[in-house]
């Protein structure tokens, strides 16, 4: 299907642009009350995700509320240790729970390869109805955890400041932990594949929980595992959005992928230095969009300054926060294709 809007797949492609191409992390969530209805006739935030219809409706959402360049299908990180054999909670006020963990051998063993069709097949199914029904108005993302990330979850039961369970694993059990991380690599991989086979135009890989770790355990324990991934995925393009590793800018750099994914901690003319290459990705503080009207232009331009307008989509440095005005997310949208225009 031709898209009538391609700003987004053409930038992150290294095309040269008429203007910045601009979508937000979490745009498909609590800050819109749309979604806040949907959620409710759902019941949960699990059975949301899991049926086609309701997740497709929430992707759509924030393109007709913020006419955002691109949508992101609904879904969730953890649907990939859950088609492994590991269910996971979501609960109010905590976020998610894993009832079992894995931290043995003997847990390695009860897990499986995850087979995309079959175990993630709800996802496979919003993606597809999501492209019809955007009849190609937008690219859609498809998305997935890194597998460092989604180990701290099964391995520590639940989020963390430190995952400092996950984190002994890495000095007391080197081949457990690589095991582990190979497993969900490989799951990620078909994962991945059957979402574009599905229609995703576009992959993100979020490594949430990459700040945690050293440069030493993100060689070792990390980008073993994105580059497998990146390997693996060769006909559309991937971003790399790793939070708060700073310090391995330029080896996601050296990655097969085509956009890198920055937080607002990371500088945008150091990162260009750093990767050189690449299209990069981010990276306003979420926390800007607290601010009037006239700040957050001036925050925009600011940060398109430092970026420049070519081989660079705007975003947040993270999700947005489910509290933001969605007038707020609609200034900084408006304001990136004002600014950005030529």
């Amino acid at each position: 299907m031709r898209l009538q809007n391609d700003l987004l797949l053409r930038t992150a492609r290294g095309e040269l642009n008429e203007r910045v191409p601009v979508w937000m992390m979490r745009q498909a969530g609590r800050v819109l009350a749309q979604y806040r209805a949907v959620r409710e006739k759902a019941g949960s935030f699990i059975t949301l995700a899991k049926t086609p219809e309701l997740a497709a409706e929430v992707t759509i959402q924030p393109i007709d509320a913020f006419d955002v360049d691109a949508a992101i299908i609904f879904s969730d990180i953890l649907v990939v240790p859950e088609a492994m054999g590991l269910p996971y909670e979501m609960i109010e006020s905590r976020g998610p729970v894993f009832p079992k963990t894995v931290r043995s051998t003997i847990d390695l063993g009860q897990l499986r390869v995850a087979d995309a069709e079959t175990d993630l097949g709800y996802v496979l199914d919003a993606i597809r109805l999501t492209k019809k029904e955007l009849n190609g108005r937008v690219p859609l993302i498809g998305f997935a955890g890194a597998p460092f990330t989604i180990f701290c979850y099964m391995t520590e039961g639940k989020g963390s400041k430190t995952f400092s369970v996950a984190k002994k694993l890495l000095y007391t059990d080197a081949a457990f932990a690589h095991t582990l991380l190979q497993k969900i690599t490989d799951s990620t991989i078909s994962y991945l594949k059957a979402q574009v086979l599905a229609g995703a135009d576009l992959i993100q890989l979020f490594d949430s929980w990459a700040g945690i770790l050293s440069p030493e355990q993100y060689r070792q324990f990390s980008l073993p595992y994105i580059k497998q991934i990146c390997d693996a995925i060769t006909n559309v393009p991937v971003t790399v959005f790793a939070k708060g590793a700073f310090f391995a800018r330029h080896e996601i750099g050296q990655l097969d992928c085509q956009v890198v994914g920055l937080d607002w901690n990371m500088d945008p003319a150091e990162s260009r230095e750093l990767v050189p290459n690449k299209v990069l990705q981010g990276n306003l503080d979420p926390c800007v969009l607290y601010a009037d009207f006239a700040q957050i232009k001036r925050e925009v331009k600011h940060m398109l300054d430092a970026f420049g307008h070519q081989h660079y989509i705007a975003n947040l440095g993270h999700g947005i926060y489910p509290d933001t005005d969605p007038d707020k997310a609609r200034c900084f949208v408006d304001a990136v294709k004002e600014l950005s225009t030529r």
